[in-house]
Parts: structure tokens; C-alpha cells; sequence
């Protein structure tokens, strides 16, 4: 086991490579949506780890809020002081948002964190269970709108449609501004219907399906998307790596990349005016090798499984590897998946022999790692520069 952990690492600090040789030259990067501390579903976001992967990988400042926490009751209270704690520690790198329940007396909570230097505010309806049209929310989007604060909200997996809702409270508090999680998967046709090129209103990356990102791409003005990584959910560098091989797929320029992995959110950051939205870029068609094709769909099933802590019964990473060796594709990327995917076989084989939980967990999560990266290579052949 040791030994596949420490291959793991020598994977992942050879894709660290590859993603800095993709990044456009002189790139900044901002993380629009990270969490630190621990969440009821046993996730653990580091503060010195988070300060690590920051160093590491260049980025220069953040978003950030807590998790969804044991001690979450009331309002928050007791992790909200902690995220005013690692931004003061942080110096200016990692803004602070508060996290509301509208539960448990969201504006006083909201005035409070804001008084003592919160710069904007996280709604999560599906871990915090309330739903778009919920009353509660038009004071919120009021103080964002009084106090020039943004408003991120999760738009991932686990919610009913969104759209008609939010575009409401966006009609009726303009002066608000809205980072819209995850891509906006939960609802993305109708969350792009209203949303589209409307300066104020912005999407972030943090999507682990780069099929999803790529139709995102091609429904978003590149000016309302920002860079994101989900930390400690998300991981580098396939957090990088995704959103930018997905952006070249969709053809943004070496520009509209810098505005997307800091540009766009550095506005926000610095109370400066969004820019001016133009028209999306991407295709709304998608071509792909058959046997990538192929590799892809065993990956997708192997996700789901990854999350729910499951044995690979079903065998998915046997006949992505066996798709490894037909023949008929060009280039190296076949080979590259292959050394990824013996990795990962190795490791999620033998991680419940692991008795520690901390170490299990550990070797899941590289696991997942290896299999995400080899994901992003199946679906995105040539968008290295």
C-alpha cells in the first residue's frame, strides 16, 4: 500500500507539471469556492494543508466559508468565528463569506459576520433543506444588495430547479451579486435561460464531470465564470486541469482564461464592476474516440462508487484498462490513462485492509484523484496547447 501511495504521488507530480505547462504564461489564480473545517459527512478541510496546495499550486487569494459542521447550531455561529479566524491568519489570501441557515436567525448572523469583516455570503438550500421560493431568502439578497456583498449559493447535485426562483430575486435585487456553485448543474438549461450574459451574475468551476463542463462552456459568457476548486472536495491538479481543458475545448482565448482563473473574481473581490458579458463560446456538439468513449463511461460508473466508499464490485477499472489496449488512437493518451488507472486499481483494491481511518480515507482520496485525472484526459484528447 505504501508503495501505490507513493506511485500515486509520482503521478499527480507529474500531471502538476503538465497542468503548469498548459496554464496561459503569467496566470494568476483565485479560487472562487473552498471550505475549511470539518463536515458532518466526515470531510476535513485543513488549514495548513489548504496553505500548502495554495503555495504549491500559485494561488494568490480565495473565497471561503465553512462546512456544514457538527457544531453548526445556532446559525452557524461557532463556524463562522472560525472562518474570521483563518482569514485574519491568512492576511488578505482567503476572503471570508458567512454561512447563513435561514433557520437560525440568518440576519443577524449575516450583520454580525459582515460587521466583523465577512466580504460575502454561502447558501447551501440542499444541506441547510430549504427551497428557492423560500421567503427567507429576499432579506438575505437585500443585505447583499445594501452592503455590496456576493452571494454564492450551491447549484450542484441534490436540488429541484432553481432557475425561476433565483431569477426572481436577482429581478428584484440587482444591486446583489450571485455566484451561482458547481456550474449550475442542478438546473443548467434554465439557470442559462435567465442568466446568460447578465453581468452580475456568475458560475464557477467546481464541477467533477467534464462533460458537464463543456456543456457549460458553450451556454456562458466566459466574463461569468469562475475558477474553483471545492477544496477539500475537490483536488489538484485536476481541479486546474479540468477547468482548463475544458475552456480550451470550448476555444477561449489565453485572455478569457486569465479572467476565469482570477480575473473575473479578483472584480468581485475588489468591489470593481464585472465586465461586459459576450457571446458564449463551445460547440453543442461532442466528438471523441470511441475507445475514449468507451474509457469514459467506465470512469463515470466508477465515481459514484468511489464517493459511497464501495469496493469496485462491479469491475469498472478492469475494463477501462482493457479499453487501454485496443488500438486505433493516436498519441500518448492512452498510455497515460493506463498508468493512472494501474494506480488506482492498486489502491482501491487494498484500501479497506487499511485499518486507520485517517489513512483509508487517505488512500481513497488519491484513488479518486487518479481516476479523475484519467477522466479529464478521455474526454478532452488534444485541448493541450
Amino acid at each position: 500500500m505504501e508503495a501505490a501511495i507513493a506511485r500515486a504521488q509520482e503521478l499527480v507530480d507529474e500531471w502538476d507539471v503538465e497542468m503548469r505547462r498548459e496554464l496561459p504564461q503569467g496566470t494568476d489564480i483565485f479560487d472562487a469556492h473552498l471550505h475549511l473545517g470539518h463536515d458532518i459527512d466526515g470531510m476535513v478541510g485543513d488549514y495548513d494543508e489548504l496553505e500548502r496546495v495554495m503555495e504549491r499550486y500559485g494561488i494568490s487569494r480565495a473565497f471561503m466559508f465553512c462546512m456544514d459542521e457538527p457544531d453548526r447550531h445556532p446559525a452557524f455561529r461557532a463556524p463562522n468565528d472560525r472562518t474570521l479566524e483563518f482569514a485574519r491568519r491568512a492576511e488578505g489570501r482567503l476572503i471570508p463569506f458567512v454561512r447563513l441557515d435561514l433557520g437560525e436567525d440568518p440576519i443577524e448572523e449575516a450583520n454580525r459576520c459582515l460587521d466583523l469583516g465577512a466580504k460575502g455570503i454561502k447558501l447551501h438550500p440542499r444541506a441547510q433543506k430549504f427551497l428557492l421560493n423560500d421567503g427567507r431568502l429576499a432579506p438575505v439578497f437585500a443585505i447583499s444588495a445594501e452592503r455590496r456583498v456576493p452571494i454564492l449559493i450551491h447549484g450542484g447535485r441534490g436540488l429541484p430547479p432553481i432557475a425561476d426562483d433565483l431569477a426572481r430575486l436577482v429581478d428584484a435585487y440587482p444591486e446583489s451579486q450571485l455566484i451561482i456553485a458547481h456550474a449550475g448543474i442542478a438546473d443548467l438549461g434554465a439557470l442559462m435561460h435567465h442568466f446568460a450574459g447578465k453581468a452580475g451574475v456568475f458560475f464557477d468551476t467546481s464541477a467533477w464531470s467534464p462533460i458537464d463542463l463543456l456543456d457549460f462552456y458553450r451556454q456562458v459568457s466566459p466574463e461569468q465564470v469562475l475558477y474553483a476548486s471545492d477544496f477539500p472536495y475537490g483536488q489538484q491538479p485536476s481541479s486546474l486541469l479540468i477547468a482548463l481543458r475544458t475552456a480550451r475545448v470550448a476555444s477561449l482565448t489565453d485572455g478569457q482564461l486569465r479572467d476565469m482563473l482570477a480575473g473575473n473574481a479578483n472584480r468581485i473581490a475588489d468591489g470593481e464592476p464585472p465586465l461586459e458579458p459576450t457571446p458564449a463560446k463551445g460547440s453543442n456538439m461532442f466528438a471523441q474516440p470511441m475507445v475514449l468513449a468507451r474509457i469514459h463511461q467506465y470512469l463515470s460508473m466508477a465515481t459514484p462508487l468511489l464517493w459511497t466508499r464501495q469496493p469496485d464490485s462491479v469491475g469498472v477499472l478492469g475494463l477501462a484498462l482493457n479499453a487501454c489496449e485496443e488500438d486505433g488512437h493516436p498519441g500518448d493518451d492512452l498510455d497515460h490513462i493506463r498508468e493512472l488507472l494501474l494506480c488506482a486499481r492498486d489502491l482501491w483494491q487494498h484500501a479497506p485492509e487499511i485499518d486507520d481511518e485517517r489513512e483509508r480515507m487517505r488512500a481513497i482520496r488519491h484513488t479518486f484523484r487518479l481516476i479523475h485525472l484519467a477522466d479529464i484526459v478521455a474526454v478532452t484528447p488534444g485541448a493541450a496547447p
